[in-house]
């Protein structure tokens, strides 16, 4: 056979935030090799998979990866020459094996998902088909929404609005291509208006825009205004998703609204906001609404608003089938935030959608705000076929090599493509 692993190589490359990340080759007999490079989050949760970084302040501030290259190098490499890609869940079984603890901390979860997802892109080539058919076989073919980010707030832009995430959602387009022509148009209608009301049009790492806004409602005011500038109807053309990292602003379980100086909530308060909000503006999802460790708040919200809208947990359940199950018992969502690198191979991450699709749970394929040009999880949204992609907002090329490949694949689907959720 010509089709057995001959070489893992990783490396320390750059991701979008100029910070070190790591990227794998894997090679094969017969000359067939595909690569992966990692994400990183700046908003991440307290129970995600350990990132591995060295600590050497005096290289990259400590946030060097040249330990988790030597992992892959010199530890996983070994063990898994000789084996063909394509037995993934073998290959994924033995690197936890091999690193022995739950969070990933003596390889790195990045050192093993570098090279979990660049065997799985390894396989596709070898198989001579595209990652999305290997991965998704006959459910390859639908074509994810996307939520495009376009202000950012909180950890993610450095103004005065303390939710993190405000996008726009083209569900009203027949089509992945023309839903990104809504979301672009949108966004530079935004922009526009930005400027008219003399904001900054500045970007924050996610590709939005981050105006120091006078509260967390004009952010979706202006939005709703682009919206209509560019010529669609909010609510039925294109609507809103909120991202609020609450974990990013909880003290000690208040909520504080420090960035734009709104006074501290509870968790009922913090219901009483997300409700009015939802009352005057089209949003049909709220990500992260309260606290990781708010259990309690997230069934609240759900129980409440749960029926209209989509309740999404990130931080709550970091791609992890325990705290999903947990979540699922609680009712304490109904969505799930799906990112590689939380739970770090992509044999988990495929359990985890597995739960969330039997429990009838939505599922959202996510990148992260210190991403790279890899368009793995472009390929992964449309296997997966949940029908929702977070990928930034309308520039930044990382963000942009994302949606130029759900492009590629949708063209190369024809008429067997279907878009939405």
């Amino acid at each position: 056979m010509k089709d057995r692993i001959i070489s893992i190589e990783a490396m320390e490359i750059l991701d979008s935030r100029g910070n070190p990340t790591i990227r794998t080759r894997v090679s094969l007999e017969n000359g067939v090799c595909g690569t992966a490079s990692v994400p990183s989050g700046a908003s991440t949760g307290e129970n995600e998979a350990l990132e591995l970084r060295d600590g050497d302040k005096s290289r990259y501030g400590g946030k060097g990866v040249l330990k988790a290259v030597e992992n892959v190098n010199r530890e996983i490499a070994p063990e898994l020459l000789g084996m063909t890609p394509d037995r993934q869940a073998e290959i994924d079984r033995m690197m936890l094996k091999l690193d022995g603890t739950s969070a990933k901390s003596n390889l790195g979860a990045n050192a093993i998902l570098s090279v979990s997802m660049a065997t799985a892109a390894t396989a596709a080539k070898s198989h001579n088909v595209p990652l999305y058919a290997y991965l998704g076989g006959v459910s390859g073919f639908r074509l994810p929404v996307p939520m495009m980010n376009i202000i950012n707030g909180g950890e993610h832009a450095d103004n005065s609005v303390d939710l993190q995430e405000f996008m726009v959602i083209p569900s009203g387009a027949p089509s992945f291509r023309e839903a990104l022509r809504y979301g672009a148009e949108t966004f530079h209608a935004l922009k526009k208006i930005l400027q008219s009301k003399g904001y900054a049009t500045s970007v924050g790492d996610e590709g939005g825009f981050a105006p120091n806004l006078k509260s967390n409602e004009e952010a979706c005011e202006v939005i709703i205004e682009a919206i209509q500038a560019a010529g669609y109807e909010p609510g039925k053309d294109i609507f809103l998703a909120l991202d609020a990292a609450a974990s990013s602003f909880c003290n000690q379980g208040s909520y504080v609204f420090q960035k734009s100086g709104s006074g501290t909530k509870n968790s009922t308060e913090m219901l009483g906001f997300y409700g009015s909000m939802v009352e005057k503006y089209p949003i049909v999802s709220i990500e992260d609404p309260m606290d990781e460790h708010d259990w309690d708040g997230f069934s609240a919200i759900t129980k409440k608003l749960g029926d209209k809208i989509q309740i999404v947990g990130d931080d709550l359940f970091v791609t992890n089938t325990d705290f999903v199950r947990k979540g699922i018992s609680k009712k304490a969502a109904n969505a799930v935030l799906i990112k590689l690198n939380q739970i770090g191979t992509v044999s988990e991450t495929l359990a985890t959608i597995q739960l969330c699709q039997k429990s009838g749970w939505n599922y959202i394929i996510s990148h992260r705000s210190g991403e790279t040009e890899d368009t793995f999880m472009a390929d992964f949204a449309v296997a997966m076929a949940g029908g929702q992609i977070k990928t930034g907002s309308a520039s930044r090329s990382e963000r942009i090599a994302k949606y130029n490949r759900l492009l590629e694949i949708e063209a190369e689907l024809g008429e067997s493509a279907i878009f939405g959720s």
